[in-house]
């Protein structure tokens, strides 16, 4: 009669879900549209649209979803489409992305059959650009 209620592991409204180490991440859903910028200050799983500027310290994008904004993050894995600058430290982008904008970088790869209509950057001046095209 007077049961504990199981604990939630995620919440309703944010999609923030607990992480091993305490940090948490989010995660936009599929049917999902925001207008306006996003900042996280852990990591971000995007599968809807995203209408503004993303950032934050992880970004998984998904291949259905659509981002038009610039992203900035220090770790970003890209499989969707993005209209916008990307400023990532580490960038992977997957075969299935899109993008149309500048990218700047310190470590890349490129999956083949990705494609980007745009300029690619080392982060920095000092930055030594590490190029690794996946097969």
């Amino acid at each position: 009669m007077f049961s504990k209620k199981p604990a939630r592991t995620s919440s309703p409204i944010t999609g923030t879900r607990p992480v091993a180490n305490g940090a948490t991440f989010s995660v936009i859903g599929p049917d999902v549209t925001i207008t306006g910028n996003i900042e996280a200050s852990a990591d971000l799983h995007v599968d809807g649209r995203v209408v503004g500027d993303v950032t934050c310290a992880s970004l998984v994008q998904g291949e259905k979803s659509m981002i038009e904004g610039a992203i900035t993050a220090e770790r970003a894995r890209l499989s969707g489409q993005i209209k916008g600058t990307i400023s990532a430290r580490e960038l992977v982008v997957l075969k299935t992305a899109r993008i149309e904008g500048d990218v700047t970088y310190e470590t890349l790869t490129i999956e083949q059959g990705a494609a980007v209509n745009g300029r690619f950057a080392p982060r920095g001046e000092t930055a030594e650009p590490k190029l690794t095209l996946a097969v």
